[in-house]
């Protein structure tokens, strides 16, 4: 599959993901926007926003927002986890821009997964399975394949229970524990139909 970078599409990648603007190093900004560029090229979707707001296919859904809350949610949740480990623990370190971006590309993958066309035909599991792939494998695909960091990479390789077969990284550590708060606290507050 060929990934490519769509203007129009690029464009509305840094509308939908406002928070990206907190990186400071404007390399790994760029990359951020061409890897969403990317996998939305390998989808049936525009914008961010137009995948469903939810931890999977079919899953309680936060209505009236897409995807674009949860990125900007979980790198939220994300910097305030590392910052308050950092005031209160002070030798506490982490890259923020490492926290960041891997917040806004931990699922990178959900454009595969979330796809209608896709979806339609892993109707019959036995052959395809459901899905063939996870958005945390695809999304390693695409982060690699857009040139961001290996650790960036990780990070969306490993938030989810595919992470627990591996080493997660300190920054891989607390996006995880983000991407689960989010949805946590949500499901708590009533907030997830579905």
């Amino acid at each position: 599959m060929k990934l490519t970078i769509d203007s129009t599409q690029r464009l509305g990648v840094i509308e939908d993901l406002p928070y990206a603007k907190a990186i400071k190093d404007a390399e790994l900004r760029e990359l951020v926007y061409d890897a969403w560029a990317m996998s939305l090229s390998s989808s049936g979707f525009d914008r961010i926003n137009d995948i469903p707001c939810s931890g999977g296919p079919g899953g309680p859904e936060l209505k009236g927002r897409g995807q674009e809350a949860h990125l900007n949610g979980v790198a939220r949740i994300g910097v305030s986890i590392a910052q308050g480990l950092t005031d209160e623990v002070g030798h506490f370190r982490v890259d923020l821009d490492e926290v960041i971006a891997g917040g806004l590309c931990h699922d990178l993958g959900k454009t595969w997964e979330y796809d209608p066309e896709n979806i339609a035909r892993w109707s019959d599991h036995r052959i395809t399975g459901a899905p063939s792939i996870r958005h945390p494998v695809f999304g390693v695909y695409v982060a690699l394949t857009a040139g961001l960091p290996e650790q960036i990479a990780h990070i969306a390789g490993a938030h989810s229970a595919e992470g627990l077969n591996v080493t997660r990284s300190l920054a891989g550590e607390i996006i995880a524990i983000a991407d689960e708060t989010f949805w946590k606290v949500l499901a708590s507050g009533g907030l997830l139909e579905g």
